[in-house]
Parts: C-alpha cells; sequence; structure tokens
C-alpha cells in the first residue's frame, strides 16, 4: 500500500483521497525518521497528542503500558528526538502500512503500520522497535494530525 503507483486525484472517490491523505502523513513521518529530520517529525502531531508505550513489544493489556513523555510538547519531544538522532545510527527503518480506516464523517482515521526499525548507539547496542503499531488521526483546521499512536505491539 506504501509508495504505490497513484491514479489522479480526479478519478478516486472521497474515501481513496483521504486515505491518500492519511498516508502521506504516515510516509512523511517514516521520511522524518529516515533524514532523522525532527522538524519534520514533529508537523504529524497534535497539540494533545499522546503516545502510551507497552512495557514490552508483547504487552498487549493496556494495564501494562507507560506514558513516557506526556502530552506533545514541541520542544520537549524535539529535544528528545534530537538525543536519539544525535547518539544512534538507523540501521533500519522498514514500515508497512496494512490498513487505512477513514470515519464516515471524513474527520477521524486511523492507520495500522508494520514496522521494523533498529537502531545502533556507539558502544554497538542495537534497539529494534518491530511489530504493528496504530495510529490515530484528526483533522483539524483543513490539516490532518496525529492524536494517538501505540507503542510497537509483536502480533502472532
Amino acid at each position: 500500500m506504501r509508495r504505490g503507483r497513484r491514479e489522479p486525484l480526479a478519478n478516486r472517490s472521497r474515501v481513496d483521497v483521504l486515505k491518500a491523505e492519511i498516508q502521506e502523513i504516515v510516509d512523511r513521518e517514516t521520511r522524518a525518521w529516515d533524514t532523522r529530520d525532527v522538524d519534520l517529525l514533529l508537523t504529524v502531531f497534535h497539540p494533545d497528542m499522546v503516545w502510551p508505550w507497552p512495557r514490552t513489544p508483547r504487552s498487549h493489556d493496556p494495564m501494562e503500558w507507560v506514558l513516557e513523555w506526556g502530552r506533545y510538547d514541541a520542544e520537549r519531544w524535539g529535544r528528545g528526538w534530537r538525543e536519539l538522532f544525535e547518539t544512534h545510527e538507523l540501521v533500519r527503518n522498514e514500515r508497512e502500512t496494512r490498513k487505512i480506516e477513514v470515519s464516515r464523517e471524513g474527520d477521524g482515521a486511523f492507520a495500522v503500520v508494520d514496522i521494523d526499525t533498529v537502531w545502533r548507539d556507539a558502544d554497538g547496542n542495537e534497539s529494534r522497535w518491530k511489530g504493528r503499531v496504530c495510529k490515530v488521526y484528526s483533522k483539524v483546521g483543513g490539516e490532518w494530525k496525529m492524536t494517538m499512536h501505540t507503542g510497537v505491539l509483536e502480533y502472532p
């Protein structure tokens, strides 16, 4: 579904256009990770964004989840991403959009994305984000923004 040949917008249904808009923001986020571009990454987040993380990729029960950074704050989150980008090499960042669902009203959506991302620090230690995530979006002022994102979970 990601980065394929796309037909002109004029030939698409309303739902297809909305799904393409969601795919664009998923691709923009991926591009930000690939290029280690903090400013681009921050463009996808809604000011009320919250990002819960499971303690492990097998922590499917939200009772086991944590909030590492609290509600979105561009300065704090940007500082955290800059630190990651400055201290780690991006070894791999494979992402595949599996599903995009848009509300009937056209103002809410989510994308299910399988990811396999590996970061390596200066000592050679690797951190792997592998599994499935759900990215939740709201259309605000004519622009899609991410309001919530599950941490990476493994599914059988």
